[in-house]
């Protein structure tokens, strides 16, 4: 590969601009332009009777730098998908009208985020709303006589506010945490929910549910629509709110579900007692019911993702997850209320549960309804009460998103979309092998490894360590945009990625492990995984690197101060965590080092994390390249620490590379910034690992 960074910034982009402006042309191997090619599939909506499924799909325009999103709709028995929407920007956030007559969605033509429907055979466009400022996260009430939506309302002063005569004045006057959260600074506007009468396409006056409150619902920085939720009868509203500010704010996890009645005004907590993240309502179809997500232990943003059952009738809540050792994400209930549909995470995917809520003699309550080398993501259930319909999103690392219907009793899969299929069949994928390697404490590690297309076991290829970021965050059947495993395959690389201690998917124990323990037995699993790959005939043990993001940033710059072996050739790390202590003191959710570090770094007895574990106390052992990325609108890691490192490494003389990107936060986002993020990275790793072909 040549390499970019020998070259002026308009070189860098004349390959890209002559690839857009050339004829497509068959291709056999994953490239950066042909992977950010890749349509994106996302939010299946079933109709009310189980027939018709409304998604969205993104299409990315790299000449233009941006994406737009499109509402398509397919038959759920399978048939020809249909584009729905035509409009100028984007159309998401789609959900169909209780009568089914009806799709209402967001839209941006025009500029603001607002609230349009359809009918489902394309006719009778029509804008809804006019809210200055935009709205979000909409749904329609089960009885069709109200819609709710999110917006931006301003509750504090701003500086501009308090010193009117001073218009010229940019500073900010920060009285507390926290000031800025993820990548964006704290502007004095909360989102807030809305609840307003609608009959056919007109809306009335719309209501805050929380006048006057400094808080957000849902919660910033990712939380959507799921956050919300109606009951049947329309006579309550369930929203997801973490009513604190300032220190507390940012060292708890204590969000809570609170209840709306409509027709008194009164809120009620339901989760009052509960002290972790509670989050993602959902009303049973008879209304007795309201189930959600609960975390135990405070200032942990990842224990057990727990559901709580609570009876609406008499108060009485209680886990229905108990015992079982995993995660329940994204749930839905079934038509007839006996079944809650969820998805969790098992060995390195994301398969489909179910929760029975009288469960057959001999049956246990919890059943797994899905297998296979891929994760399913949102889904939706509609349809008769008996038979109900799943269209659920699926992906594995050879795939992007599809829609596939999955029966609830067998668990069978059919594929609904093929979005991407001609690209596909134009691109030779890697195989994926999935092996347990043993770690050095005798337990095993499910490690995923990823093979050139062209893989021939005669021939001795370089190897990448993949380290996962988080820490808590499974390496699993995804289809990255960015970390793509078989892009990294499609460029000669062995590819070897283990979920190492910390990872979700594998019971709560190996989850737990990593909290104070960063430089402990994960940074021996990662060794452990590619010493054994590295052990293959087909391995070239000389030619060996680490990449990372993350906390898998923090495990790159740990490696390489304890590379004595000199095991690895040159690493990449990508918003990593440096030093500790810089790092508490500067990212704005306190309350994640606080439990995984162990406290602050002046605490007394001082927390060994700080002293044991910080990559930045060895930095003298320093001894390979490294290339260290970093976006400058990223708070949960902030661009000091990829400073400090890059600081050290070219004090030391250590081959080293800084790519800065003023605008991304701790993802790259953009189009273009993300081809040269690839470019960059594979010059970097072929010029230290493919010395022949650089």
């Amino acid at each position: 590969m040549q390499s970019p960074m020998r070259h002026s910034t308009g070189l860098l982009l004349l390959p890209l601009l002559l690839a857009l402006a050339a004829p497509v042309r068959a291709q056999q191997h994953l490239t950066p332009e042909l992977l950010w090619s890749f349509a994106r599939v996302s939010d299946p909506q079933l109709s009310p009777d189980g027939r018709l499924v409304v998604y969205g799909v993104q299409r990315i325009d790299i000449a233009a730098n941006r994406g737009s999103t499109d509402l398509y709709i397919v038959p759920a028995a399978g048939g020809e998908p249909r584009r729905l929407t035509t409009m100028e920007g984007s159309e998401f956030n789609a959900r169909w009208r209780p009568d089914g007559r009806v799709i209402g969605f967001i839209a941006t033509q025009g500029g603001s985020a607002q609230l349009w429907e359809i009918a489902p055979d394309g006719t009778g466009l029509r804008q809804v709303s006019n809210i200055e400022g935009g709205i979000a996260n909409f749904l329609y009430a089960p009885t069709g006589t109200h819609v709710s939506f999110t917006r931006e309302v301003r509750i504090d002063s701003t500086t501009a506010d308090r010193f009117p005569d001073l218009p010229k004045a940019d500073a900010r006057i920060i009285d507390g945490l926290m000031f800025r959260h993820w990548d964006t600074w704290e502007d004095g506007e909360y989102s807030h929910v809305f609840i307003a009468p609608y009959q056919d396409g007109r809306l009335g006056e719309p209501i805050d549910l929380m006048p006057g409150e400094g808080w957000d619902a849902p919660l910033r920085p990712f939380g959507g629509v799921e956050q919300i939720a109606w009951s049947p009868d329309a006579r309550f509203l369930a929203y997801t709110s973490k009513k604190l500010r300032g220190t507390e704010a940012a060292t708890s996890t204590d969000s809570d579900i609170y209840l709306y009645e409509l027709a008194s005004g009164r809120t009620t907590n339901l989760s009052e007692g509960l002290d972790g993240y509670d989050q993602d309502p959902a009303f049973s179809p008879d209304g007795r019911w309201l189930v959600w997500a609960s975390m135990e232990r405070p200032g942990y943003e990842a224990d057990r993702r727990r559901l709580m059952l609570h009876d609406l009738t008499t108060g009485e809540r209680r886990e229905i997850t108990a015992g079982f050792d995993q995660n329940a994400d994204g749930f839905a209930w079934a038509p007839d209320g006996r079944t809650l549909f969820f998805t969790s995470s098992i060995h390195g995917t994301v398969q489909l549960y179910a929760w029975d809520r009288e469960p057959r003699r001999g049956r246990a309550a919890i059943r797994r309804i899905t297998d296979g080398l891929h994760s399913y993501g949102a889904f939706s259930v509609a349809g008769p009460a008996r038979r109900p319909v799943i269209v659920a999103a699926r992906q594995s690392m050879s795939m992007p998103t599809e829609l596939f219907r999955v029966d609830p009793a067998s668990g069978e899969a059919v594929q609904l979309t093929a979005t991407n299929a001609e690209l596909l069949e134009r691109i030779r994928m890697g195989r994926v092998e999935r092996r347990w390697i043993r770690a050095t404490d005798g337990d095993s590690i499910l490690t995923w490894v990823i093979y050139p297309p062209d893989f021939d076991a005669s021939k001795r290829y370089p190897a990448l360590l993949y380290a996962q970021g988080g820490p808590q965050s499974m390496v699993g059947q995804s289809f990255s945009y960015r970390w793509n495993f078989q892009l990294m395959a499609a460029n000669g690389y062995i590819v070897v990625a283990p979920n190492r201690r910390g990872t979700p998917g594998f019971g709560q124990a190996w989850t737990d492990a990593i909290a104070r323990d960063w430089g402990g037995q994960a940074m021996r699993d990662l060794r452990s995984a590619i010493d054994a790959v590295a052990q293959e005939p087909f391995v070239d043990e000389d030619r060996i690197g680490a990449v990372g993001a993350s906390f898998g940033g923090y495990s790159i710059f740990w490696l390489a101060g304890h590379n004595q072996d000199r095991r690895f050739k040159a690493f990449i790390a990508h918003d990593g965590v440096f030093n500790l202590e810089s790092m508490y003191g500067a990212t704005e959710e306190i309350f994640f080092p606080a439990h995984d570090l162990g406290g602050p770094y002046w605490a007394t007895p001082r927390p060994a994390s700080y002293d044991a574990f910080s990559p930045h106390r060895f930095v003298a052992n320093w001894n390979a390249p490294i290339l260290i990325i970093q976006g400058g609108r990223d708070y949960r890691v902030p661009e000091t620490e990829a400073f400090q490192a890059f600081t050290a490494a070219q004090l030391q003389g250590v081959p080293s590379r800084l790519l800065y990107f003023p605008e991304e936060n701790h993802w790259v986002l953009r189009p273009q910034n993300g081809i040269l993020w690839q470019r960059v990275f594979f010059d970097w790793l072929d010029r230290y690992l493919k010395p022949s072909a650089s």
